[in-house]
């Protein structure tokens, strides 16, 4: 078994931003022509976030987020927990992430944003397909907001009638 001091090292050297998909979904969103940003302070920090229709990209690395096991042909989570050293400690960090997951969903649409997650191997192999769904989802949110608004530009429901 290894060393904890070697596992901790090579753990903090692995990326958590500007990963090979990330980069190559923002390239395929840019040349669509929507533009975005990637250093947000948003609850959760997305990958990338469209702050005007309110839309965040979450790409998910598949180990950290849940799903490796599904793209290794394995039976169930626990089944590819069972071949790693100290299985229990990785069982747990990766829940934790899923759990952290479905709070930073939970809150975002809270206040009124609409979450895009995907994972890295569905990006590999569809890059074409996610771009397309997140294009058309910022456009169709994009559009839903400019139909509330009239030409002054303020909405066109009054909050405070009837006061």
């Amino acid at each position: 078994m290894r060393d904890p001091e070697v596992t901790s090292r090579i753990m903090s050297a692995v990326g958590n931003r500007d990963t090979s998909p990330e980069i190559a979904l923002r390239s395929a969103l840019w040349k669509e022509g929507l533009r975005f940003r990637v250093k947000s302070k948003l609850f959760g920090k997305p990958d990338i976030d469209f702050p005007g229709p309110r839309v965040a990209v979450f790409v998910d690395g598949d180990f950290w987020h849940g799903n490796a096991w599904r793209i290794r042909g394995m039976a169930s989570f626990d089944a590819q927990i069972e071949h790693i050293n100290n299985g229990e400690r990785w069982k747990a960090k990766i829940c934790r992430n899923m759990e952290r997951d479905r709070a930073v969903n939970t809150r975002l649409s809270g206040d009124g944003w609409r979450v895009y997650r995907v994972f890295e191997s569905r990006l590999k192999k569809d890059l074409v397909g996610v771009t397309g769904e997140i294009s058309d989802l910022v456009r169709s949110r994009r559009k839903d907001r400019t139909a509330r608004i009239d030409d002054s530009g303020r909405p066109k429901e009054n909050p405070c009638q009837g006061r």
